[in-house]
């Protein structure tokens, strides 16, 4: 019996400790790399013409920019002015956003031009 108690709490522990490593690895600012679209369209624009130009439309409407990174598209969450107007400059194009990830939002701490 104390044998099947010790096997109970050591998984408990283990399992405990390993939930804690995740949540602690979720929190870390991480980098990501892609091209800066909207939420409403991600990959594939619906407006004809640029992408800058349809990307800016969507978000005019309420949309909310967004990171495509290879068939990945991630939602930027970010109510900074200076983020949000680099965001506006970058628009179709390259950039390179760090950020905590959470599911597929990425709550925004800088954005730079990417390569």
């Amino acid at each position: 019996m104390t044998s099947r108690l010790h096997k109970f709490f050591a998984t408990v522990v283990v399992f405990v400790f390993g939930a804690s490593l995740l949540t602690l690895a979720a929190d870390k600012p991480q980098s990501f790399t892609g091209k800066v679209s909207d939420a409403m369209c991600g990959a594939h624009h619906m407006m004809a013409g640029a992408e800058a130009d349809c990307t800016r439309a969507c978000v005019g409407k309420g949309s909310k920019y967004a990171l495509v990174v290879g068939d990945k598209v991630y939602t930027l969450d970010t109510d900074n002015k200076a983020n949000l107007g680099t965001l506006d400059k970058l628009a179709g194009s390259n950039a390179k956003v760090t950020g905590t990830l959470n599911g597929d939002t990425i709550t925004v701490a800088s954005v730079a031009a990417g390569k």
